[in-house]
């Protein structure tokens, strides 16, 4: 046990004794950058989804250089009528009027007219004149003059990939607001119900606002200097306000145990909560920051973004959790109690039984969970992935009808043309007859000669530019063109996304798992510890992906939550929701085996430690997963598609790793594992600092 007061002891009572001080900066610090959260959301980028490196995005840098930038990122007016052909007057008259709207924003260039084949539809493409991220804003600023256009005869539509994230970010826009009114009132229920004051259900909310202002006043500044995704303060405000009112909840627990202990002495209480709990929650904190860490290998900007973003807020939330906190804490925690509150020692007597029930059972329970868990996984053999397609915005959007109109005119493959680029010197008109000799190619259109020597052969395929057929025909037509032939367009875009995000999985799951194991190791000082870790682990993982195949790709909860299934998980779910999903199991393991070693340390009997952690995180374990369940199928309740499958596979790992990985399985295979399960080599225990959780 140790007798000299660890850093984190210190920083508490430190804080503790100093509270004005700490309370006051940190008020400072986030109204200064408060200040600037608001500003956050218009400072972000719907763009940015492009593989750095990739031919495809080689492609759209020749064609905006050298093609006016009709690339992937130029915008496009579809206009179409069901009675009316083309040549006629009032046709003509709508075609004039979309030209002149086109014509008032600086950030396209010269329009290119494309009639359908149908010939009651045109196209309007006008290349960007600014980079991506500019373009959306553009396509935000020309949604409203062209959708007022549309009229009876003639539907008159913004679309593109500007317009899709432009409509896609009001979409977003509405489905956050949505999600903040019903996140902050059931939160703060759930946190009444578990701490029993009102006093202390505050703080929570308190630290996780501190924490996600700040954050996004940073995150402002960031964009300054360079781009972010819009996913970043979706991502950031989900996680910092889970992981904030979780880490809240460990601490404020445990401080009103201590405080029990030392009543009158609310600085040696801080003291002893953050030598145990705060303790817990650096680790944890760490292992989220290390998980999202291992996403910036993809080399993809948004995805970057979104973990760069991520660990801002989450940076933020874990340092007001070990300063604001403790600052914050006091005798007054216990005010405004509610009837069924009692101030006790935080070793509850309930949780204590549950855990004597679990250990009879130990085996069975093991056996049972496991099955369990392994069944929920199965649907994950039949995964099927791909990139968002336009259903994930809904049918009154712009862009969607846009969408459909050219599907409706030039075939399944028009809203998404293959874009492919012929170097100088080579035969661009042979090129094309290979396009069109190629099975899944509709129609390949004549060269065309670019600015610098290059030409553009621009092909329609037979298939939906977001099907698996269509990603495997940009696969055969790399493999047939000439070499320095580059293929781009969305499509191309798309696929080389997908195979990126599928090469880097492995690499990205691995350094996850093997950083995991070893900050568990440094931290609990147990080989068979860190190793059962990462298996219950990924066992949670598994479990969560299985139950979100069902619902998205199967369709499964299509009906009742009101999405059309794409018949696939976006491509980016299974690396980056398995960084979350992984952070967030890692985060209530290390809660629950950190209080296992504790009271290890304390009475070296195994069958004590188990008892005694269930006993003390049992009731802070519901109530955190209560609240981040409360807030990711929130989200899901009120986000776009994949915002609805990230709240429900992230929701889905919370319920299935508390209530049946940390609360059952860990402690079963605790008990069976007796005394070796805190087994250390002698050489590990030399090389390893000597961290303790015993106070």
């Amino acid at each position: 046990m140790s007798s000299t007061p660890s850093p984190l002891a210190r920083l508490g009572r430190w804080a503790q004794g100093h509270r004005r001080t700490v309370i006051v900066a940190w008020a400072v610090m986030a109204l200064a950058l408060g200040v600037f959260a608001p500003r956050l959301e218009h400072a972000l980028s719907g763009a940015m989804w492009e593989v750095n490196g990739s031919d495809s995005l080689a492609a759209r840098q020749v064609i905006d250089r050298e093609f006016g930038g009709l690339s992937s990122q130029s915008a496009a007016v579809v206009l179409q009528s069901a009675t009316l052909p083309a040549s006629a007057p009032e046709f003509q008259a709508r075609i004039a009027a979309a030209k002149a709207a086109i014509a008032q924003e600086p950030s396209f260039g010269p329009v290119v007219e494309q009639p359908g084949p149908d010939g009651r539809t045109v196209m309007l493409q006008a290349g960007a004149l600014v980079d991506p991220t500019e373009a959306v804003r553009a396509a935000e600023r020309l949604n409203e003059p062209i959708g007022e256009l549309s009229d009876g005869q003639v539907m008159v539509a913004l679309t593109g990939s500007p317009a899709f994230w432009a409509d896609f970010n009001a979409v977003n826009k509405d489905g956050m607001m949505k999600a903040e009114l019903l996140t902050w009132p059931v939160t703060a229920v759930i946190l009444v119900l578990a701490f029993g004051t009102l006093a202390a259900a505050g703080l929570p909310l308190l630290l996780a606002g501190a924490g996600l202002v700040s954050a996004m006043g940073v995150l402002y500044g960031i964009t300054r200097f360079t781009d972010l995704s819009i996913w970043t303060l979706n991502f950031a405000m989900m996680f910092a306000i889970a992981l904030g009112i979780d880490y809240a909840l460990f601490i404020v627990s445990r401080y009103r145990g201590a405080l029990h202990a030392t009543p009158g002495d609310p600085g040696t209480a801080a003291a002893v909560t953050m030598d145990t709990a705060g303790k817990a929650v650096l680790f944890s904190g760490i292992t989220v920051l290390i998980s999202l860490s291992a996403v910036l290998l993809v080399p993809i900007p948004a995805f970057r973004s979104m973990a760069a973003g991520m660990m801002l807020a989450v940076a933020f939330v874990l340092l007001a959790a070990l300063t604001l906190l403790p600052a914050a804490l006091g005798g007054w925690i216990n005010r405004l109690a509610l009837p069924w509150h009692s101030v006790g020692e935080h070793r509850s007597p309930a949780w204590e039984r549950f855990a004597n029930r679990l250990q009879p059972r130990a085996a069975i329970l093991a056996v049972g969970v496991t099955a369990v868990l392994l069944g929920m996984s199965a649907p994950l053999l039949g995964l099927e992935t791909g990139m968002p397609g336009i259903n994930v915005l809904p049918k009154s959007k712009q862009a969607r009808e846009g969408y459909s109109a050219l599907a409706a005119s030039f075939g399944p493959g028009g809203p998404g043309p293959i874009q492919v680029i012929v170097p100088a010197g080579q035969d661009a008109n042979r090129v094309a007859a290979t396009l069109t000799a190629t099975d899944g190619i509709a129609m390949a259109f004549p060269p065309q000669p670019g600015a610098g020597g290059s030409s553009l052969v621009q092909a329609i395929a037979t298939t939906d530019p977001s099907s698996r057929a269509s990603f495997e025909l940009i696969g055969r037509l790399r493999d047939a063109l000439p070499a320095g032939v580059l293929v781009g367009g969305p499509v191309a875009e798309n696929h080389d996304l997908d195979a990126t995000l599928s090469a880097k999985a492995p690499l990205v799951i691995g350094a996850v798992l093997i950083l995991g194991f070893l900050l568990l190791l440094f931290a609990l000082q147990a080989v068979f510890i860190a190793v059962a870790g990462v298996i219950f682990n990924l066992l949670s993982v598994g479990a969560a992906f299985g139950v979100g195949a069902l619902a998205f790709q199967h369709g499964w909860l299509a009906g009742p939550m009101g999405f059309e299934s794409q018949g696939y998980l976006t491509s980016w779910a299974p690396l980056f929701f398995f960084a979350l999903v992984f952070a967030i199991s890692m985060d209530y393991t290390v809660f629950l085996l950190a209080s296992a070693r504790e009271h290890y340390e304390r009475s070296r009997d195994g069958a004590e430690a188990v008892r005694g952690s269930l006993a003390h995180t049992g009731r802070p374990i519901v109530a955190a997963a209560g609240v981040m369940i409360a807030v990711f199928y929130t989200f899901a309740i009120a986000g776009p598609l994949p915002m609805k499958e990230m709240g429900i596979i992230l929701g889905t790992a919370v319920a299935v790793d508390a209530f049946l990985v940390r609360l059952v399985l860990v402690p079963a295979v605790l008990y069976l594992a007796g005394d070796r399960a805190w087994w250390l080599p002698r050489w590990a225990d030399r090389m390893l600092p000597d961290v303790r959780f015993a106070h």
